[in-house]
């Protein structure tokens, strides 16, 4: 139901007053934007519980001047943050998810079965199914939320540009993985993850690119030539000799693709800073001489 503000709803003194004499507590709200005038609101029952999503006009801030690149690499189980300086990584929750999905499917095959016909019309069955599968959503998106706003807020601190590969075709690349892996990078929903960054972007002022994403792990950020696999997730420069984790190799592709898509400087990286990725079993990247502190973040899929 939408309301209007006055003459739909008022809130006043810790209550809800909505036109028709109906008068509801307010449980809980986001006092961060208190100051900025009430408009539309939309009232929502869900689960027995009263829901009013109130919107706000807040000025839009200005995008400042970059200083550098915070390059993003999504993969399956983790994201890679980071740039010629610095890098992270963030854990994704993707086998939690994929852990309800399947007990949804596992209760949808069991009771579809024609001996089971009447228990699988019993609203308890079709609640528990739903409910897993709300489950599986609601797990991704509440992370999709998380690391997007932990990600606009290290390229604000850095004032870094958030830049991001193009996956709007990724659907054709993922026709040629196996079909496990493949059922895991589309739950893992990327169009959400890159919903989250442009909201949280244009919210903060933080300046977002998005470059080609063809090659960006396999293509020697030194001299460009098509890199080999030397070991696991470990690729080897044929020509120039150089050695790098295939996460660090695609952040370091990205970063030089939107410093050319800005007109910036280039910065070469070094073979320090490609091959002294190793983390320790928080997940955490071993500091690199000379990087600002590190903090979490990902692996790189080989749909990219």
């Amino acid at each position: 139901m939408w309301l209007t503000h006055r003459s739909g709803y008022r809130i006043k003194d810790g209550y809800v007053e909505i036109a028709g004499g109906i008068r509801l507590p307010i449980v809980g709200w986001d006092r961060r934007y208190d100051e900025y005038p009430n408009r539309e609101a939309r009232l929502v029952l869900r689960r027995g519980e009263m829901f009013l999503m109130v919107t706000k006009r807040v000025p839009k801030p200005e995008k400042y001047r970059p200083q550098g690149v915070l390059a993003v690499d999504v993969n399956e189980r983790q994201l890679v943050v980071g740039n010629s300086r610095v890098e992270a990584r963030i854990e994704t929750p993707i086998r939690r998810a994929l852990h309800f999905k399947r007990l949804a499917e596992r209760l949808q095959r069991k009771y579809s079965a024609s001996r089971y016909n009447a228990w699988f019309r019993r609203s308890g069955i079709r609640r528990r199914i739903a409910r897993f599968h709300r489950k599986a959503k609601n797990i991704l998106e509440d992370w999709a939320r998380k690391a997007s706003c932990r990600i606009v807020g290290m390229a604000r601190q850095m004032r870094c540009v958030v830049a991001m590969e193009d996956l709007t075709n990724l659907i054709e690349s993922l026709r040629r993985l196996p079909k496990s892996h493949k059922a895991a990078l589309l739950m893992l929903g990327y169009r959400g993850l890159g919903f989250w960054l442009d909201w949280q972007a244009e919210k903060r002022g933080v300046p977002v690119v998005v470059v080609e994403p063809r090659g960006t792990s396999t293509t020697c950020p030194r001299c460009g030539a098509r890199l080999r696999e030397a070991e696991r997730r470990r690729m080897r420069c044929p020509k120039c000799g150089f050695e790098g984790d295939r996460d660090s190799v695609a952040i370091a592709n990205i970063e030089r693709r939107a410093l050319l898509k800005m007109g910036g400087p280039l910065a070469a990286p070094t073979a320090p800073q490609m091959t002294d990725v190793a983390t320790n079993r928080c997940g955490e990247p071993v500091s690199r001489p000379g990087a600002l502190p590190p903090s979490r973040a990902g692996r790189r899929s080989d749909a990219g």
